[in-house]
Order: structure tokens, then C-alpha cells, then sequence
């Protein structure tokens, strides 16, 4: 492990280098990367400062018993060894969860959409609420957010919207965020006070590049186009419509959502990996549904991974059991997702140790 360990501070020391480099510094792209992976690696150095310190400790205490015929020194050198062997303890433990492999898509980007499903206005002013509250969990996680493309609801609230979330560990947080999501109220236009049962989904893609999975960029044709519907003259003076083409497999995306021709490259080249892969997991094991019927089903009330329900003040997540599933709507809307979000994260934890 120490091998393992100063190896990981030689290349936190050569990322260190390079965030100082002019030429790295004024490559946009290439210093976020290298931040990132810098980032990355900080509590697992910091852990092995902390731990490096202990084992100089521990050492010069028992050169002191080894060497010293001084009783005082002697049980002065003992305590400290008393305190110091739980916090080695301690510390080995948490470097190897620290040094334990992640998902690798855990650090990617996203793209992250919220649709309007069974209800009619009801399900798209839900999608509204949503938005808000995920918009708050964002800004608290210090992620910056782009919209993309938006439809809003004929009463409030979105028929779609779809956004781009950067950050750390965007994916590794939102990945268990993708389903229906049914809503369960008294809506405003309802004059008898009968509670309403409607839906809204939620699909979180990771930004994924060429690299990522087994395809050779030359594999992919490039088509860009003039995009149509919604977004003024700008968009049908551009071509700002990406299209890739998977020329081996016939695998074919394209994205119209964003103004920028950047945006949608990274948006189409996002689903079509994501196309891609599915096509070889089918190959290896069974026929998989498309990227977005196993994210997020069709939008029924009766596909849900969570049911949030306003005069119980309750948010049940269905993937959870026993008490853990519930958690206070008031604190969920509000933003308030860590502590479900990491009690999903806990369970896919112990069911991957489970399945090892």
C-alpha cells in the first residue's frame, strides 16, 4: 500500500507542476482536467500526510522504549503509543475505502433532463418543481449549470428541460436520480380538494468521449445541419445541429437542443456511446431497451423510483427499504438530497459487496 501511496503523490506532485504551467494554464479544457484529477487526489494525500505523521510517531515512541531506562520517559512513551495505534488503525481504513476503485463515469459531466409524463398540466408544473429543487442541490454542490433546451408548460412549469451540470463528481451523485418520479397532491385547479396522481421523468447521461468505450473516431462520420423549431432566426441562420454517424454499426444521434454547435456535439456524441455501449452489453449478455426507456421508462405513474406526496409531507424512494425510504418532502423539495442521495449510494455499495 505505501508503494501504491507514493506513487499517487508523485503524480499529485506532477499535477501540482502543471496547474503552474502557462501553457497548461492557458488551455482551457487541458486545465480543467488536470484541476480535476488534482482534485481527485487530494484526500487520499491528505490522509497519508496524516498517516506518514503517526508511523514517524509511532516509531521514534518505541525507539524511546527500545533505548530509554527512564520509567517516566518509558510510560510517557507507552500513552502516546496507546493514542497513536487507533488513529493508524483508523487511518489505514479509511485510505483503503479512499484508494478502493470508483465507477470511472462517477467524475463525468452530465446531461440531465426533466420531462413532463402522465398528468397533463399538473405533471408539467411538477417538472417545475423539480427543476427548483434540483437547480438548489446544484448550486449548493457548487456546479455550474447551463440550459440547453427548454418547452414550457401551457400552465407553468416545463413540458421539457434539459440541462448540461459540471462539477465534481456530477455523475457519481445524480446517477441514481434517473426514473419516474410521481407526484401525489391537490393541484391548484382542483376545486373539490381531491388529491391527483401525476409524473415526471428524469434522465441523467453522462458526457461521454470517443475514448470512453472501444470505437475509433474515424468510425464516426460528422454531419452538422441547420436546426428547427423553437430558438428565433439565430438557429436557422447556424448550423448548429450535430448528427454522428457510427459508420461500422449503423448507429446514428444527433442533437438540436442547444444554440451552441459545441453543446450538441457533446450531447449526440453523449448518446450515441451511449447507443453504442448498449449494442455491445447486448452482444454480451442479453437484449437491452435504449438509453432512455431504462433510465426513465415511458412516463407512467405506475414506473416510478420515487413518490413524493404533499399531505404526508413524505418523499418515498421505492429502491430503498424499511425506514430508510422516507425522508420529509418539505426538506427534499427545498433541495435538501444528500442524505438520499447517499442512502441510494450506501444500498448500490452494499449490493455490488454483496454480489462480489
Amino acid at each position: 500500500m505505501l508503494d501504491k501511496l507514493q506513487a499517487i503523490r508523485e503524480k499529485y506532485l506532477h499535477l501540482e507542476e502543471q496547474l503552474s504551467d502557462p501553457g497548461i494554464v492557458a488551455d482551457m479544457d487541458k486545465s480543467k482536467r488536470v484541476n480535476k484529477e488534482y482534485r481527485k487526489l487530494q484526500p487520499i494525500i491528505e490522509a497519508y500526510t496524516k498517516y506518514e505523521k503517526v508511523l514517524h510517531n509511532l516509531s521514534s515512541a518505541e525507539a524511546v522504549l527500545r533505548s530509554e531506562s527512564d520509567p517516566e520517559m518509558r510510560d510517557l512513551a507507552r500513552e502516546e503509543m496507546a493514542e497513536l495505534e487507533p488513529l493508524r488503525d483508523s487511518l489505514e481504513e479509511e485510505i483503503k475505502v479512499l484508494l478502493t476503485p470508483k465507477d470511472p463515469e462517477d467524475e463525468k459531466d452530465v446531461i440531465f433532463e426533466i420531462r413532463s409524463g402522465t398528468g397533463g398540466d399538473e405533471a408539467a408544473l411538477f417538472a417545475g418543481d423539480l427543476y427548483r429543487m434540483y437547480g438548489r442541490y446544484f448550486s449548493e454542490q457548487g456546479w455550474e449549470v447551463e440550459v440547453l433546451d427548454e418547452n414550457p408548460g401551457t400552465a407553468g412549469g416545463f413540458s421539457k428541460i434539459v440541462l448540461e451540470v459540471t462539477g465534481e463528481n456530477v455523475y457519481g451523485k445524480l446517477k441514481f436520480e434517473s426514473g419516474a418520479h410521481r407526484v401525489q397532491r391537490v393541484p391548484d385547479t382542483e376545486a373539490k380538494g381531491r388529491v391527483h396522481t401525476s409524473a415526471a421523468t428524469v434522465a441523467v447521461l453522462p458526457i461521454m468521449e470517443p475514448e470512453d468505450i472501444d470505437v475509433r473516431k474515424e468510425d464516426i462520420r460528422t454531419d452538422v445541419f441547420r436546426a428547427s423549431g423553437a430558438g428565433g432566426q439565430h438557429v436557422n441562420r447556424t448550423e448548429s445541429g450535430v448528427r454522428f454517424t457510427h459508420l461500422p454499426t449503423g448507429t446514428v444521434a444527433e442533437s438540436t437542443e442547444s444554440r451552441s454547435q459545441h453543446k450538441n456535439r457533446e450531447i449526440a456524441m453523449g448518446r450515441l456511446i451511449q447507443q453504442i455501449r448498449e449494442m455491445q452489453q447486448t452482444q454480451q449478455q442479453s437484449a437491452l431497451a435504449s438509453a432512455r426507456r431504462s433510465l426513465v421508462g415511458t412516463g407512467d405513474r405506475s414506473e416510478k423510483i420515487r413518490t413524493y406526496n404533499w399531505p404526508q409531507n413524505r418523499v418515498t424512494d421505492h429502491r430503498l427499504d424499511g425506514d430508510n425510504k422516507n425522508f420529509n418532502l418539505d426538506r427534499v423539495i427545498e433541495g435538501d438530497l444528500e442524505g438520499l442521495i447517499e442512502a441510494l449510494t450506501i444500498a448500490d455499495n452494499a449490493a455490488k459487496m454483496q454480489e462480489g
